[in-house]
């Protein structure tokens, strides 16, 4: 990933590329892997931002068409149009050497890929750009980032919405619109680099299904296998792996593909094996047997304890979001304002930012439309954003600013607070009840942005944990590698490369899991004292006014940073803003939750 600022002229900022594509998809489905594309729209734009050619069409996708009331394309409307191979060379000539773009790319970008997939071709496109995530940066003034918001802001017409060249020809207006607004505010263009996603590489995914039990502890000698035991394999086996693998999960086994502390059992018919599985169970204590132990214990598994059901959800009147700790913003003195600290050192600027929170306003990351204030420290003046802070006119404070405001007697750093958007602005710890709506939980996002980086790369993770703060298979961690769980409730999104977003369905997350944790991490010599706070925004669907938000600093040394929680509390859920870093990287904090990424 890369981030190329924008500059005058906007449409010339990406170099390489021969200009844009402007791509919208109709879906029978939100999942690349079991649906279809209905139909697709691409409008290609030259380096000056002027239309060169329209191409759309409907597609016979060959099966159900799905939410027929949101898009309107009934299986006879569909009959007789072409089938995705027939458009296919069409739609890759139109992409080729262009900058792909679509409104939650990501969404419209693997449609696409699996579709050249099932054509036996590739998608030809090498960058991607979200507005969505673009907007997000500029933060323009509307009531949420949806097309039709955005479409009202920039002064570009809307006629038929969800029909797919209509959208798209909406999108390449906010595109233009949006681009000139980042070049005014010298934001970095959220381009993602795609690399091809075709033949053994992109093949279908094959869902896992989670184990229904507990995981009972470790195989103690002499003692039978017990239902939810997680279970590794390493080395050559006499019995096929496909078939080992088949008879314990129809046991009620857990088979992991990776050994951890939480690891009941490793089988391996090499005594002094040299694998990463090996050495890792025999660093933790973990239990090791043969092959012929293992069938030999495999025909009297034990009963296992079944996950229990998490409280069942009630129907209740629609509720809105609760901070649980705080005062009325109205108390704060510097209440509705972003406030965004350049220079200094990071452990000044962290406190400056903790101070920020206590007087009511928002510490911004970035420079956006929102944006109200800047405090300069030490070497500020020299960040690249201050030629566009003196051209918006905002105020510019030294450090001792701060110190002149003091907040009224009785409040404190966990007072509730709003930002100028209006989202409620979580502390650390800070904790929110998710609204709900007639006892569906619906599906959330949770947002985490940060300041460009030029000397190291942040990863977001997630790790869907059972009641025993487990994650019930090695899949129940996404990350950029696996950006989705076994059955597409928790998912990841990269947007650019200083945001990504993690989505959860909590309407169909299985109950087996009681609780996501969100984390951030980076790679090699490089601390979040390098990268600096973090922002997260918590918000409902896609596009939609954020109903929280926090900045989270580490303090120097810490590799990792705990962003959030979201977890069942009785029969809703909530959202903890968390902000614990920790020296170890990813590795170590992926093992304390039950997958060991090495193995």
């Amino acid at each position: 990933m890369n981030g190329v600022p924008a500059s005058d002229d906007v449409f010339n900022a990406v170099s390489g590329a021969t200009g844009w594509a402007v791509v919208d998809v109709e879906t029978s489905g939100l999942r690349p892997y079991e649906h279809r594309v209905l139909s697709v729209a691409v409008l290609t734009l030259d380096t000056s931002g002027e239309l060169v050619e329209e191409f759309s069409t409907l597609l016979d996708p060959g099966c159900d068409p799905g939410p027929v009331h949101i898009h309107g394309l009934t299986t006879e409307r569909l009959r007789g149009a072409p089938v995705f191979e027939e458009v296919a060379e069409h739609i890759g000539t139109l992409l080729a050497g262009r900058v792909m773009v679509a409104h939650n790319a990501q969404f419209d970008y693997e449609f696409l890929a699996r579709e050249f997939a099932r054509a036996r071709s590739w998608l030809p496109v090498s960058q991607r750009m979200c507005t969505l995530a673009l907007n997000r940066r500029v933060a323009p003034p509307t009531d949420d980032l949806k097309l039709a918001s955005l479409a009202a802001h920039y002064g570009v017409p809307q006629q038929r919405a969800h029909d797919a060249l209509d959208d798209a020809r909406v999108l390449a207006g906010i595109l233009r619109g949006s681009l000139a607004a980042a070049g005014e505010l010298g934001l970095a263009l959220p381009l993602v680099a795609c690399p091809p996603k075709q033949g053994p590489g992109y093949p279908p995914r094959v869902p896992k299904t989670r184990c229904a039990h507990r995981n009972p502890g470790r195989l103690a000698p002499g003692a039978p296998l017990v239902q939810g035991m997680k279970a590794a394999f390493t080395g050559d086996t006499r019995t096929a792996r496909e078939e080992l693998i088949a008879r314990s999960v129809a046991a009620g086994l857990n088979v992991m593909s990776s050994v951890s502390r939480h690891t009941s059992v490793l089988i391996t018919n090499e005594s002094d094996s040299d694998s990463a599985k090996y050495r890792a169970a025999h660093s933790a204590g973990v239990p090791v047997i043969t092959e012929g132990t293992f069938l030999g214990l495999l025909t009297s598994v034990q009963p296992g304890t079944a996950h229990t059901n998490p409280t069942p959800s009630t129907h209740r009147p629609s509720v809105p979001a609760q901070r649980r700790t705080g005062h009325p913003a109205s108390t704060q003195p510097l209440s509705g304002r972003r406030i965004l600290v350049l220079g200094g050192p990071h452990d000044q600027a962290s406190a400056l930012r903790t101070r920020i929170a206590e007087l009511g306003a928002a510490a911004a990351v970035n420079l956006s439309a929102g944006v109200t204030d800047v405090i300069l420290l030490a070497d500020g003046a020299g960040d690249r954003r201050m030629p566009h802070i003196t051209a918006r006119g905002l105020p510019v404070h030294d450090a001792h600013w701060l110190t002149t405001i003091t907040p009224p007697s009785g409040t404190a750093a966990e007072a509730g607070t709003t930002d100028p958007a209006g989202a409620p602005i979580l502390p650390r710890g800070g904790v929110i009840d998710l609204p709900t709506a007639h006892g569906d939980a619906g599906t959330w996002t949770i947002t985490a942005s940060w300041g460009h980086q030029t000397s190291c790369e942040i990863d977001v993770v997630a790790f869907a944990l059972d009641e025993d703060e487990q994650v019930s298979c090695d899949e129940d961690f996404v990350f950029y590698g696996a950006p989705e769980s076994p059955d597409a409730t928790v998912r990841l999104t990269t947007d650019g490369p200083s945001e990504q977003a993690v989505t959860v369905d909590l309407t169909t997350l299985p109950d087996a899991v009681r609780k996501i944790v969100i984390a951030a991490a980076i790679e090699g010599p490089a601390t979040f004292a390098h990268a600096g706070a973090i922002e997260i925004a918590i918000a409902q669907g896609t596009g939609a006014r954020a109903v929280a938000q926090a900045t989270l600093d580490a303090a120097t040394t810490e590799r990792t940073l705990l962003l959030a929680e979201v977890y069942r509390r009785g029969p809703g859920w909530r959202v903890r803003a968390v902000g614990q870093g920790y020296d170890h990287q990813l590795a170590a904090l992926a093992r304390g939750f039950g997958v060991d990424i090495a193995g």
